[in-house]
């Protein structure tokens, strides 16, 4: 089987990247880093810091937008993981560019959905950034990736493409209930950490940060709960503590649609270079095709 390569790099690549950014950190050599992410971006701990490398080919702009967005964000006192102190992003051999993040040590207790309710709240709640944000636009995301997926056949591609366009159409037809404004993009169980001596849940991976409804994070964080085995009570509590049930609007039913859709067609995509992938793809594309919305996937 071919080898899974984090963010687009070779096992030798990594090493080097890796040390390169130890010695411009001056982090020395007593601890050896750890892998804890690969399947986008290469996410490595070394010590007291975590390592962000980006996709290989990510466009400088693009890490250095969520560098002065998280940067703003920590001006407001925002609960998010805190970049290291230091010029960023770091630009290292074979073209890569990374950031530099503060590691926080986690408990044993995994965060849960309700732990998410407060900073998405408050990111909700933040004035527009001084910083140009890109716009939220799952569909445009969902016909990136059906452009560039070579590892599905034509029937399961033409499926998710008929499928996008009629969810395109359902989506002009959503009113909104909540005021646009700055959004996660992803928030989920696995972008927020347990900030212990803070005692307060702070978010991490601000990727996908956007402008755009907030119902999108809101009906991400549903998904999760329900696809990923997290169970009922978990996005009960999230509603509890958001104070408001998604699952109630009118919209509900197409932006999970297409939070879904986004979800299986970038997989898809990524599944060229992430070996072992295309099976739980093609899974939950029959699981689509069955209107199965309680079939649980596993998480890539």
């Amino acid at each position: 089987m071919t080898e899974p390569l984090p963010g687009g790099y070779t096992s030798a690549e990594l090493t080097t990247l890796v040390a390169q950014a130890r010695n411009e950190l001056d982090l020395g050599d007593h601890e050896p880093p750890q892998l804890l992410r690969g399947h986008t971006n290469a996410v490595v701990r070394i010590g007291p810091i975590v390592l962000k490398i980006a996709r290989k080919g990510t466009p400088a702009a693009t890490v250095e937008r969520t560098v002065a967005l998280v940067r703003w964000l920590q001006s407001h006192d925002f609960p998010t993981v805190p970049l290291h102190p230091g010029p960023q992003p770091l630009d290292l051999d074979h073209g890569a560019l990374a950031t530099v993040w503060i590691h926080y040590p986690q408990p044993p207790e995994p965060v849960t959905a309700a732990d998410l309710a407060a900073p998405l709240a408050a990111l909700h709640r933040l004035p527009a950034p001084p910083i140009p944000v890109r716009p939220l636009d799952n569909l445009a995301a969902i016909h990136r990736s059906l452009a560039a997926i070579s590892a599905l056949d034509a029937a399961d591609l033409a499926f998710l493409t008929t499928r996008a366009d009629r969810l395109e159409h359902q989506l002009q037809q959503v009113k909104y209930a909540l005021a646009p404004g700055v959004v996660q993009g992803d928030p989920q169980h696995r972008n927020a950490l347990h900030d212990t001596a803070g005692g307060r849940t702070v978010l991490c991976d601000w990727d996908t940060i956007a402008h755009g409804q907030p119902e999108w994070d809101l009906a991400t964080v549903e998904v999760h709960c329900r696809r990923f085995g997290h169970g009922a009570r978990h996005w009960s509590d999230f509603t509890a503590a958001y104070g408001l049930d998604i699952t109630t609007w009118p919209g509900y039913e197409t932006l999970r649609d297409i939070r879904e859709l986004r979800m299986i067609t970038t997989n898809a995509r990524k599944a060229a270079h992430t070996p072992g992938t295309i099976s739980e793809v093609q899974r939950r594309i029959k699981g689509l095709r069955e209107d199965d919305p309680g079939l649980l996937w596993n998480i890539l």
